[in-house]
């Protein structure tokens, strides 16, 4: 059993010095440190969210561009088309043919929209940077934290 008192007059290197710092100061740093690396993560999730935001509102437009073209297609160009059809077969079947053309150019506009949507990768800093953090910051499952 130890019977002599802890020296306090050292540094960490093993050397005297008074350059020693308090158990409360080193919390308060590793509390200030902590602090500001959440607020660094929050701010690049936040940075990495309104660019996706931008990316998903170009894709939505497209969805609405393709809406528009189609119904102004549909309304202006198909009676056009389905009367210059009638002159050479049935009304009935030039109908059905101008509804199947304009049916497939909204399929390509559609296609095109879904296409940019799924280009979208959300937050890939912030998931690898939270990943990189050390497993005490993440908490833990609530099972764990019950007390008994």
């Amino acid at each position: 059993m130890r019977t002599e008192p802890l020296r306090t007059d050292l540094t960490p290197d093993g050397g005297g010095g008074t350059s020693q710092q308090s158990i409360g100061e080193l919390l308060g740093e590793i509390s200030t440190d902590l602090s500001t690396l959440m607020r660094q993560e929050l701010e690049l999730a936040r940075a990495e969210l309104r660019q996706e935001t931008a990316k998903a509102g170009k894709a939505a437009g497209m969805f609405g561009g393709a809406a528009v073209a189609a119904n102004l297609m549909l309304l202006f160009v198909s009676l056009a088309l389905w009367r210059l059809l009638s002159a050479v077969m049935d009304p009935g079947w030039a109908a059905v043919l101008v509804a199947v053309l304009w049916g497939i150019a909204a399929a390509v506009l559609y296609t095109t929209g879904r296409a940019r949507l799924r280009e979208l990768r959300p937050m890939p800093q912030t998931a690898e940077s939270v990943k990189q953090m050390p497993s005490a910051l993440r908490g833990h499952p609530e099972e764990e934290r019950k007390t008994p």
